[in-house]
């Protein structure tokens, strides 16, 4: 195995804060939140403080018995303690498997069993939700980051244990597992290694470049997300200060971002769709954002709108990143104030510097085009290694060196990539079910979200949200869909009740059988 750190095809998670602290140490970072894992650390840390809570944590876990190339998993409460936890398994020479604390007690035995008996280090509350679970067969021992628990090692009686030197993986062997949404069925557990996750570095750099040096990036994302593990690489070498959001509420999201005024926002789409009200608050969060960057899932025009115009920074951009778990980021394109008002949302952009090589290709030998989508494709080195213990699922993806999305859609003359939908969402009748969603919503500010999906009989069916749950007006609503005559008559629920996956996408499958449910309920 490799014993370099800085090698330049590789990223090591467990010497990424270390490495920092030489160059940037004193630079901050400030959570929103206590972490569950060090409640003696504080909300400010500088890097160099990181790097040391790191160091520690490793030490305890191989006090604890983790070893070098086990699995760890990695199934607490949402904190950023995740980030420094995963970080620490992987100094000691482990491997991360990062599930969220979103998943229900049925899918975290079903992936514990995948990964044949490892390690699982959680809370009192996740080990009070898998109560049901044979934790004694299905894990090797139960490591807690709060204290004692029959079973169970607790780190913090740890506290102390002898440092590890850091292990390092060979540039093509697993060293972090994460997983797909789940949007379909049971997640995939995609396999990355210090290659590929390197190699996703790349395309962001060119975007953190423009940055003055000690602006500010507020990050919110899902801390088991591998793009976590990247954004914060890149931050920490680039001696970036990091605001640490765990706290999606608007109201807590204005007081954070008024008091340290973030230069750069990445955040989930849905979450930017839930701050758009933010735009008219009269402390302007958002006052000082030079960038709003997403990925994950699409991202409506008009939440792009707002949150431009609510920037007094002169030339404000909000960057699209299309990707996904396995391929990482593979094209965008930026928006600014005096184009997003003709911005067509199903264009997710053109290859970025660095990336992956995108294609589309046709599903019946015709040529794709918006009325005949095609497969999108991506080729490069940062696509993941593979899916723990389905290897067959993950080479069914792959057609002659290329990785098939699950997306449709095509290029535009001038190479620009549109996505029009999931190729499992697709509904007999209607082209794009994400552009209805965006011309909609761009002509009803009162929607929070809207989601078309097959109904009872495989009608598109769309599902509404509103502010504060109001009731829709239905006589705006058939003003707004003239166009759209195939739609059934749409089916208003709460916010709260939208089936969602840990970074906050809507199932729509779940959501399609709710309403077949619902149906069979009523008859």
């Amino acid at each position: 195995m490799s014993q370099n750190p800085t090698h330049k095809r590789g990223l090591y998670l467990g010497v990424v804060p270390e490495r920092a602290a030489v160059r940037n140490g004193s630079t901050p970072l400030v959570l929103d939140h206590d972490l569950d894992a060090l409640p003696e650390a504080g909300r400010r840390l500088t890097i160099a403080e990181l790097a040391r809570h790191v160091d520690d944590l490793a030490g305890r876990l191989a006090a604890a018995g983790v070893r070098r190339g086990e699995h760890v998993v990695i199934h607490k409460a949402a904190n950023f303690d995740v980030w420094v936890l995963g970080t620490a398994v992987a100094r000691a020479g482990a491997i991360p498997v990062l599930l969220s604390h979103a998943l229900d007690a049925a899918t975290i035995a079903a992936l514990l069993e995948r990964l044949n008996r490892p390690h699982l280090l959680t809370d009192d509350g996740k080990l009070d939700a898998l109560a049901d679970v044979p934790l004694a067969e299905l894990a090797d021992r139960v490591i807690t980051v709060n204290g004692p628990r029959p079973g169970a090692v607790s780190l913090g009686e740890l506290d102390g244990a002898s440092p590890v030197r850091p292990v390092f993986q060979g540039l093509d062997e697993p060293a972090m597992i994460t997983h797909t949404s789940g949007t379909t069925g049971l997640p995939k557990l995609v396999v990355h290694t210090p290659r590929t996750m390197r190699a996703r570095l790349r395309p962001q750099l060119f975007l953190l470049a423009l940055m003055r040096k000690r602006e500010k990036v507020a990050i919110h994302i899902s801390f088991v997300h591998s793009r976590m593990f990247a954004a914060m690489a890149l931050c920490l070498a680039k001696g970036l200060p990091v605001l640490l959001v765990n706290d999606s509420d608007p109201d807590e999201v204005a007081e954070f971002f008024a008091a340290h005024r973030p230069g750069l926002i990445e955040a989930l789409p849905s979450s930017f769709m839930a701050w758009e009200g933010l735009s008219d608050d009269p402390r302007r969060p958002f006052a000082s954002v030079k960038y709003f960057s997403s990925t994950f899932d699409a991202i409506h025009p008009r939440t792009i709108r707002r949150l431009l115009a609510s920037s007094r920074r002169r030339v404000p951009q909000y960057f699209q990143i299309y990707g996904q778990s396995e391929v990482g980021p593979a094209v965008g394109r930026p928006y600014f104030r005096g184009s997003v008002r003709r911005m067509d949302g199903r264009c997710v952009g053109f290859p970025l510097p660095g990336s992956a090589k995108v294609r589309v290709v046709s599903q019946n030998g015709k040529r794709p085009s918006k009325t005949n989508p095609g497969h999108i494709e991506a080729r490069w080195d940062g696509i993941a290694k593979s899916y723990f213990g389905e290897q067959e699922r993950y080479d069914a993806n792959v057609h002659d060196g290329w990785w098939r999305t699950g997306d449709v859609g095509y290029r535009t003359r001038f190479g620009c990539l549109h996505m029009l939908d999931r190729e499992i969402d697709t509904i007999d009748g209607v082209g794009s079910n994400l552009e209805i969603e965006d011309l909609v919503l761009n002509r009803l500010e009162e929607l929070t979200e809207l989601v078309v999906v097959p109904g009872p009989e495989s009608e598109p069916t769309p599902v509404v949200c509103t502010f504060k749950d109001q009731p829709l007006d239905l006589d705006r609503w058939r003003a707004a869909v003239t166009e759209y005559p195939q739609l059934a008559d749409p089916v208003q629920i709460p916010m709260a009740e939208l089936p969602r996956t840990a970074t906050l996408k809507t199932r729509r499958v779940e959501l399609s059988r709710m309403l077949r449910d619902q149906l069979q309920e009523r008859t």
